[in-house]
Order: structure tokens, then C-alpha cells, then sequence
């Protein structure tokens, strides 16, 4: 049965495949729905992992409802008073977000349902502002929240400043569809505002198209007239005037209404993809860390009974079913299970190339051992935590370099053992090892004749 991540790593790639009259797919937005939900139920992810990427497999379950109910998600994005709650309360036509004078209004993420658009699911998310100082966390929010988005409104009320510039960049690299909004456009004449307009399409050129750049009115400034009353004095007053965002609803709508789905099955796919590639390293992170105090262990049980062993020579068969023992277990963090047999002939492999590479070292290990049965008093402990480091050591190689084998699925590679069990060797501080094993063996050694 194929991991959940081999199951979903195709998810960008498919979901971009045109929709057909044939059974649904992976490609359409049911089949990305389907494969969803695979990755969501999928029993083969560790439950420390599942818990350590909560949040992120919470929005795997949003995705999915977003999908499954045709909802297009649109983030409004932009510099702090650049009217991007006003814009999204314009859009509804009504006061869902809140509006002030003073930066950082917005400080949070809040969705709300676009009344006109109710039947195409479109949904409108107001963010914080990317300029507010101080506010680091709250533009961190605004870009984490246009990522999950389907498509991204970017709110400017003039030229682009540079900072704004980036963060289109930094969008555009999201792969989400751009619109830029040019806010406030009451204040320009005619002609100015058909000029600043050009200038945008012109800054944003290769990430928005120009059709998408578009000007709105979210909150026009009241227009104030003159009035003559009975008595022939002038009164003044202003009046509101009703906002002026209709192209951008009709694009909007445009783009729910045409490729609605698709977008939120591409994002979905994008972002399961992902999520897949921060599980598959926190998975393989989990596993080498096991794998590390796996082979500590068998370091610290192959060294102790090296060293206890008083028999010359028999000590190093001792070693060697400690070492095939070792890789059984690996090859089960591993999910590649290997039977007694299987890992004793890749220990055979693993020490032939030791031997080949390292020969002066086992030289002394086998001198070592025979030395053992002829000393007496303190210099059997010496001896005896000498030889046991140099097994300790030779069981992190081995350790290493069987680990290695499986991570390629049981596998040496293009160069085979002997350059694989090399780089073990070469990346490995034989002096840091031997110093470690013999302090370690000493403290056992020691406490044992106490």
C-alpha cells in the first residue's frame, strides 16, 4: 500500500489537468477531495507527528470543506490604511469588517461570505496590514493567510511604495492570482487616475495581468455642496457617497464563477504538497533520531560485553550477533524489515568494507582480545575498555552505514558499499567516538567492581 505522501505528491501537478466527461479523477476537484481525505485518515502518520503539524492538517480538513461546498477563498491584502476592510465591507455591503483611522484595525483574520455571491461560495478574508509597525506577527498572519487563500486582492490606494513592491513579489511566488485594487480613486481627476492606473500595471508587470488591475472607490469621501436657504445664506453640507466597486465584484465574480474549483484544487494540491514535504521531514527527523539512541544502545552493549568478556577471541563473536541485532531493529524504524539472516549478511558486507578500509584497527582489536587473558589486576580494565571502544566504534559505523542503506530502500547506491561505507568512515570523529566509549566503558567497568 503506497505512504500517504506517495499518494499526494502528485496532487499540484494533477490538479491542474483539465476536467473531463469521464470518471472523476485526482485531477478534478472531487478526486483532489478524495485524496484529501486519504491524507487526512491515513493511519501510516505517526501520531507525534499528526499532533506536531495540528494546525496544518486543520486546514487540510478547511480545504476540504471548501471544496466539497464550491467556496472561493479571497484574501484582501495590503499596506496599513490602504482601505482594505472598507473594501471588503464595500464588497458585501455590509459592515463585516471593522474600519478605523488608526493603524493596525485589522488584527486578525476574518472570513465572510460574499452576499451576492452566495450560490458560488465566494468568500472574502481582510487581513492585517503588511506595514504596521511593530507589527511583525500580524504580517506574518497576512502572508500565511493569502497562502491558504485562492486568490489574493491587493489593496493600494497610489503609486506602489517599494515595500509593497516586495510583497507583491513575495505573492506572486505563492502562485496565487493577483488583482490589485487601486483604492480612493475619488480623489483623482479623470486623468490622473487613468495615468496612476498605467503606472501599476506597469510595476506589476509579469504578476498581475493588466486586466486585473483595477480602480474602486471603497469609501469615497462625502462630496460637499452648496445650498441656499429662505433667507439667502449659503449652508454647506456633505453628502455620502455610495461606493464604487463594481468592476471588482464583477471580476470577482467572473473568476468564482469560471475557475472557482479549480483554483481551490490547485491551492489545495500546492498546499498538501507542502504539508506532505514538513511530514516526510519531521517523519525522517523522528526516525534518525530513533535510529541514533538505537545505535548508542547497542554501542554501549557491544563496548560492556567486549570488555567483561574473558574468553580471547569469542568476545568479537559476541560483537558480531550484538551488530546483526542492531540492524534487525533499524530496519524496523525504517519500515524495512530485514529477517536474522538478512541483516547478517549485511553486517558481512558493512565489515568486510571496514576491514578493507581499516585493517590496522582490527589488527589491534584482535591483539587486544588476546592480550585480555593474560593480564591481570587494573590493566585488564585498561585493556578491556581499549578493545570495548573500538567495538563501540565499529558498531557506529556499522550502524551508520546500514542506516544509510535503508534510507535508500535498501540500497548502497550508484557507487555501491565500498564508497558508501567510505563517506561513513570520512564524516565520522573516530577520535571524539573512542574518547566517548572509553569514558563511558570505564564508568560501567568501574562501577561493576565496585
Amino acid at each position: 500500500m503506497p505512504s500517504f505522501w506517495d499518494r499526494v505528491r502528485g496532487f499540484a501537478s494533477r490538479a491542474r489537468t483539465p476536467p473531463s466527461s469521464s470518471p472523476p479523477s485526482p485531477a478534478t476537484a472531487d478526486g483532489v477531495a478524495r485524496s484529501l481525505r486519504d491524507l487526512l485518515d491515513d493511519p501510516s502518520i505517526p501520531a507525534d507527528v499528526r499532533t506536531s503539524l495540528a494546525d496544518d492538517f486543520a486546514r487540510i480538513e478547511a480545504m476540504l470543506a471548501r471544496i466539497e461546498n464550491g467556496e472561493l477563498h479571497v484574501a484582501v491584502f495590503g499596506r496599513v490604511s490602504a482601505g482594505k476592510s472598507a473594501l471588503g465591507n464595500a464588497l458585501l455591503r455590509r459592515g463585516a469588517f471593522t474600519v478605523g483611522v488608526l493603524h493596525g484595525t485589522t488584527t486578525d483574520a476574518n472570513p465572510a461570505r460574499l452576499d451576492e455571491a452566495a450560490h458560488d461560495g465566494l468568500v472574502l478574508i481582510d487581513t492585517p496590514g503588511i506595514n504596521e509597525l511593530g507589527g511583525e506577527e500580524r504580517e506574518h498572519l497576512a502572508f500565511e493567510v493569502a497562502e491558504v487563500s485562492d486568490l489574493v486582492v491587493f489593496v493600494a490606494d497610489g503609486d506602489l511604495t517599494r515595500e509593497e513592491r516586495d510583497a507583491l513579489r513575495t505573492l506572486a511566488e505563492t502562485r496565487r492570482p493577483l488583482i490589485v485594487a487601486l483604492n480612493k480613486i475619488d480623489r483623482y481627476t479623470d486623468d490622473e487616475r487613468e495615468g496612476l492606473l498605467e503606472r501599476l500595471r506597469e510595476h506589476t508587470k509579469g504578476l498581475v495581468r493588466p486586466e486585473d488591475v483595477i480602480g474602486v472607490a471603497a469609501l469615497p469621501s462625502p462630496k460637499v455642496f452648496v445650498e441656499v436657504d429662505e433667507r439667502g445664506r449659503e449652508v454647506r453640507h456633505e453628502r455620502a457617497m455610495p461606493a464604487d466597486v463594481r468592476a471588482l465584484r464583477e471580476r470577482l465574480l467572473a473568476i468564482a464563477e469560471r475557475e472557482g474549483k479549480a483554483l481551490s484544487s490547485v491551492n489545495a494540491g500546492l498546499f498538501a504538497g507542502r504539508l506532505t514535504d514538513q511530514v516526510s521531514e519531521r517523519i525522517a527527523t523522528a526516525r534518525r533520531d530513533l535510529a541514533g539512541r538505537l545505535i548508542r544502545q547497542y554501542c554501549i552493549a557491544k563496548g560492556v560485553a567486549v570488555a567483561l568478556n574473558p574468553v580471547p577471541v569469542a568476545d568479537l563473536l559476541v560483537a558480531a550477533g550484538l551488530d546483526a541485532a542492531m540492524v534487525v531493529q533499524l530496519s524496523r524504524v525504517y519500515g524495512l524489515p530485514l529477517t536474522r539472516s538478512e541483516s547478517g549478511r549485511l553486517v558481512a558486507v558493512i565489515s568486510a568494507q571496514l576491514a578493507a578500509l581499516m585493517g590496522a584497527i582490527w589488527g589491534m582489536q584482535l591483539a587486544a582480545s588476546a592480550l585480555k587473558g593474560l593480564s591481570g589486576g587494573l590493566s585488564i580494565v585498561v585493556t578491556a575498555a581499549a578493545q570495548g571502544a573500538l567495538g563501540w566504534y565499529a558498531t557506529v559505523l556499522i550502524g551508520r552505514a546500514a542506516e544509510r542503506y535503508l534510507v535508500a530502500g535498501k540500497s548502497w547506491g550508484e557507487y555501491g558499499a565500498k564508497r558508501a561505507v567510505a563517506d561513513i568512515v570520512a564524516s565520522l570523529d573516530r577520535d571524539s567516538i573512542l574518547r566517548e566509549a572509553r569514558e563511558e566503558i570505564l564508568k560501567r567497568l568501574k562501577t561493576r567492581h565496585a
